[in-house]
């Protein structure tokens, strides 16, 4: 044997040491949820991240590609206990493709050699698009996850920004401005890009505007419109109250879907529609 491969050997067998001695899940995972394990495995290794991508093989019309999805993402190796009764690769694919349609989702590729098969399912849940890729060997399987989403936005454009946009074009569209979903309600981290208009206001003070409200597509369209209104005068009443700002000087208005800025058939396009917006009030 030479020593290249004795060394890979001694490598392999260090790698499979966590599997002999831990039979019990890694504290602090857990499955995700709805996708149930196959029985007789546990969780050796897990990671869940809160933006992130994964590129999934993807079949259509006999072409075979690859398609990078983003969002939160959970990544969980099982491996089988010992003593338990191991399931064939193909099975393990087969569960979870049937797991998939049942629940209303696609199977989207599925691939095998000696060694490894794999599986990309989506699915839809709780109004999330969720992606699975699942790898199965001889001694466990792997699985991905990713929910897919537009990355948070992070970085708050600040009065300046605000200033030029409505200078250039009239308008600018706000990302920094968060509601729970169906809800006028505005949430916590939506104080610093409240600070900024206010700020802006302040800098400005013969400038009006009008706060309009945008929705996606998803729901009723009637019930969008009347949410839209809702979370504009929500942003009017909290620059009011807690910035002093003349509420003469603010109009909401609530558009609803009507306005997208992007295709309403994918999240990232929803997300990108889902904003308030300020537009200038100016007749000459």
């Amino acid at each position: 044997m030479s020593r290249r491969h004795a060394s890979l050997v001694f490598l392999l067998a260090f790698a499979m040491v966590p599997l002999v001695l831990a039979q019990s899940d890694l504290p602090g995972s857990r499955d995700y949820p709805a996708i149930s394990r196959m029985p007789g495995y546990f969780i050796n290794n897990y990671k869940e991240t809160e933006f992130d991508s994964v590129k999934f093989p993807v079949t259509q019309n006999g072409q075979r590609t690859e398609q990078e999805i983003e969002g939160r993402t959970i990544k969980i190796e099982y491996r089988l206990k010992d003593n338990a009764p191991a399931a064939s690769m193909l099975q393990i694919i087969r569960n979870f493709q049937d797991a998939a349609r049942a629940a209303g989702g696609q199977v989207l590729d599925e691939s095998r050699d000696p060694s490894f098969y794999t599986t990309t399912l989506r699915i839809s849940k709780n109004g999330k698009e969720v992606w699975v890729l699942i790898g199965a060997m001889d001694n466990g399987y792997d699985q991905s996850v990713v929910e897919r989403q537009a990355m948070p936005q992070a970085i708050t454009m600040d009065a300046a920004g605000m200033a030029s946009g409505l200078s250039s074009s009239g308008s600018v569209a706000l990302y920094g401005i968060y509601f729970d979903s169906a809800k006028s309600d505005l949430k916590p981290e939506s104080e610093p890009t409240l600070a900024e208009i206010a700020k802006l206001l302040k800098q400005q003070p013969a400038l009006k505007v009008f706060i309009v409200g945008h929705t996606d597509m998803v729901g009723d369209p009637a019930a969008n419109l009347k949410l839209s209104q809702a979370r504009a005068q929500s942003v009017i009443t909290a620059l009011v109250t807690k910035y002093g700002i003349a509420d003469s000087r603010l109009t909401a208005f609530g558009n609803g879907p009507y306005a997208p800025v992007a295709s309403n058939k994918t999240e990232e396009g929803r997300a990108k529609n889902r904003r308030v917006e300020l537009v200038e009030f100016a007749t000459r």
